[in-house]
C-alpha cells in the first residue's frame, strides 16, 4: 500500500513538472518555422472588409458623383448609378481629400439649407429631472454652407457652446422689517410647522417670531457669547444652538429650557444641522473639526476631522453623502456618515467656502465662496458650473423647489439666480437700519420659508428682513434680460 502510494506520488510529480515543459516545447517546434509569417492574403475577406469599410466611413456621402482624379479608371454602373473608381481587384477606391470636398459642393440647395439650419447641442441641456445630474452635454459638429457672391463654400465648424434661456422668476420685493436684537443676527431656522422661526444674535440671545405677523412671541437666554447656529427638529419638539462660547445646547420648546449640553468642541462652534432620519446632530467649529452628536445620550459619535482650517458650515440629508462640511481651507468634503471619514475632498474654490446648500428635489448641491458659487452633483461631488458675478464674501445660500439660489453676501447684497443655467436675474441692496452705519450692511444668514413664498433675511443692523415674490410682475412688465451670450464656464 505505501509503494502504491509513492509510485502514484512520484507520477503526479512528474507530470507537473515535466509535462507541461515537453508540450510547450512540441508546440514551438510545430510553429517556429511560421515565426512572424504573415498570412497569406484572401481576396474574398479583403472585398467584404473593404466593402464594409467604405460602408461604415463614407456610407453619408456614397451616393454623390465623384469627380476623376488622376489615373483612375471611371467605370459606370457603379453605386447609385454614379460614377466611382476601382482597383484590379474591383474595389471600389477611397477618394481624396479634395474629391470628398468636391462631393460636398455637389449637395442640393435644399440639402445646403437643411445643413445650414442646423444647430449645434447647447451645453445648456441640462436634465432637471431631480435624480439626473445637472451636466452639460460637449456640441456636436455639423455641417454649415456659406453662399457669398454665388459661389458654395463648405466648413466643418464646430459652434460655441451658448447659455440656454433661462426660466422666468418674479421678481422678489421687501416685505417687512422685523426689529428687537441688540446685536448682529447671525443665524435664522423656521419651524416646520411653517407658524414661527428662531433667530440667533450677537446680543446673545435667541428669539422666536411669529411668522405671519413678525411679532415677537419669546426671547430664551442662556448662551454667553454671540449665538452662530438654531436649527428646529422636526422629529421632536426640540431646539438646537450653537455659539461662540464653545456651547452646543438643546432646548425643550415645552418647558422653553435647556435640557442638554454637549460638550467637546475646543473653540467656537459655527454652525449645526440635524439629521433628517436619524436622532443625529452635527455640529462644526473654529477647531477645524465637525462632530457627531448622538441627540439622546449626548455621546459624540465622530470627530471628522481633516479640514485643516475653520469649518465654518455644515449640513445633512437622508442619502448618501450623509454630510457636506465647507471650511477657511477653502475646502468641501463629503463625509461617510457610518465610518466618520472623508468620502470625497473638493478643492476647487480658491477662497474660504461660508456656505452650502442642498437642493430640495434634485441630488446636487451649491457652495458659496469669495471666488464664486459653484454648483455641484452627489453623490461623488462631481462640478457642474460657475455662477460668478457676486463679487464678495458670500456668507448663506438658499434655494427653493424652483429653481431660485440666493446668496447673500457681507456687503450687505442679495443676488439671486436660476439654478439651472446660472442667470443671475436680481440684484437687492436693501438700505440699513434707520440709525445703522452704512458699514453694518451685511447679509449673515437667509432662510425660505417651508412655503417658499417668502425669504427671510438676517443682517447686521440687528433687523430681520422678509422678501416675497411682487404679485403683479408679469414676464412681459419685468422680462429676462437675456442673451445667448457664448458660455465660458471655468473648471476652477
Amino acid at each position: 500500500m505505501t509503494f502504491n502510494l509513492c509510485f502514484f506520488q512520484d507520477v503526479q510529480k512528474h507530470s507537473v513538472h515535466t509535462l507541461v515543459f515537453r508540450s510547450l516545447k512540441r508546440t514551438h517546434d510545430m510553429f517556429v518555422s511560421d515565426h512572424a509569417k504573415p498570412i497569406a492574403l484572401d481576396d474574398h475577406s479583403h472585398k467584404v472588409k473593404m466593402s464594409s469599410k467604405l460602408k461604415a466611413d463614407y456610407g453619408a456621402v456614397l451616393h454623390m458623383p465623384v469627380l476623376k482624379e488622376g489615373k483612375d479608371r471611371p467605370i459606370h454602373g457603379g453605386l447609385h448609378g454614379h460614377q466611382t473608381s476601382t482597383d484590379d481587384l474591383g474595389l471600389i477606391k477611397m477618394p481624396s481629400e479634395a474629391g470628398v470636398h468636391s462631393m460636398a459642393l455637389t449637395l442640393p440647395p435644399s440639402q445646403a439649407r437643411l445643413d445650414a439650419g442646423r444647430t449645434a447641442a447647447s451645453v445648456g441641456d441640462i436634465h432637471r429631472h431631480a435624480g439626473i445630474a445637472e451636466r452639460s452635454q460637449p456640441p456636436m459638429s455639423s455641417l454649415v454652407h456659406m453662399e457669398a457672391g454665388g459661389t458654395k463654400t463648405s466648413a466643418l465648424v464646430r459652434k460655441a457652446p451658448t447659455m440656454p434661456k433661462p426660466a422666468w422668476h418674479p421678481p422678489w420685493k421687501l416685505f417687512r422689517v422685523i426689529s428687537g436684537h441688540l446685536g448682529w443676527v447671525r443665524s435664522i431656522a423656521v419651524e416646520p410647522g411653517n407658524q414661527w422661526f428662531v433667530t440667533g444674535s450677537a446680543d446673545r440671545t435667541i428669539k422666536i417670531w411669529d411668522l405671519a405677523s413678525g411679532k415677537l412671541k419669546l426671547s430664551l437666554t442662556g448662551h454667553i457669547s454671540t449665538v452662530r447656529g438654531v436649527a428646529v427638529s422636526s422629529r421632536s419638539p426640540y431646539l438646537f444652538s450653537c455659539g461662540e462660547d464653545k456651547q452646543v445646547k438643546c432646548w425643550d420648546l415645552e418647558y422653553n429650557k435647556v435640557i442638554r449640553h454637549y460638550h467637546g468642541h475646543l473653540s467656537a462652534v459655527y454652525g449645526l444641522d440635524l439629521h433628517p432620519t436619524i436622532d443625529v446632530l452635527v455640529t462644526c467649529s473654529r477647531d477645524a473639526t465637525a462632530r457627531v452628536w448622538d441627540i439622546r445620550s449626548k455621546a459624540n459619535v465622530h470627530t471628522l476631522s481633516g479640514h485643516t482650517n475653520t469649518v465654518a458650515t455644515v449640513k445633512c440629508q437622508a442619502a448618501e453623502p450623509q454630510i457636506i462640511t465647507g471650511s477657511h481651507d477653502s475646502t468641501i468634503r463629503l463625509w461617510d456618515l457610518v465610518a466618520g471619514k472623508t468620502r470625497a475632498t473638493l478643492t476647487n474654490h480658491k477662497k474660504s467656502v461660508r456656505a452650502v446648500v442642498l437642493h430640495p428635489r434634485q441630488y446636487t448641491f451649491a457652495s458659496g465662496s469669495a471666488d464664486n458659487i459653484k454648483q455641484w452633483t452627489f453623490p461623488d461631488g462631481n462640478f457642474i458650473q460657475n455662477l460668478s458675478g457676486h463679487n464678495a464674501i458670500i456668507n448663506t445660500l438658499a434655494v427653493n423647489s424652483d429653481g431660485v439660489l440666493v446668496s447673500g453676501a457681507d456687503n450687505g447684497t442679495i443676488h439671486m439666480w436660476d439654478w439651472r443655467t446660472g442667470y443671475n436675474f436680481q440684484r437687492i441692496h436693501a438700505a440699513v437700519q434707520p440709525g445703522s452705519l452704512d458699514s453694518e450692511s451685511g447679509i449673515f444668514a437667509c432662510m425660505f420659508d417651508h412655503s417658499e413664498s417668502r425669504l427671510i433675511t438676517a443682517e447686521a443692523d440687528k433687523t430681520i428682513k422678509v422678501y416675497r415674490e411682487d404679485d403683479t410682475a408679469t414676464e412681459e412688465s419685468h422680462p429676462v434680460n437675456w442673451k445667448p451670450e457664448i458660455l465660458k464656464r471655468k473648471r476652477f
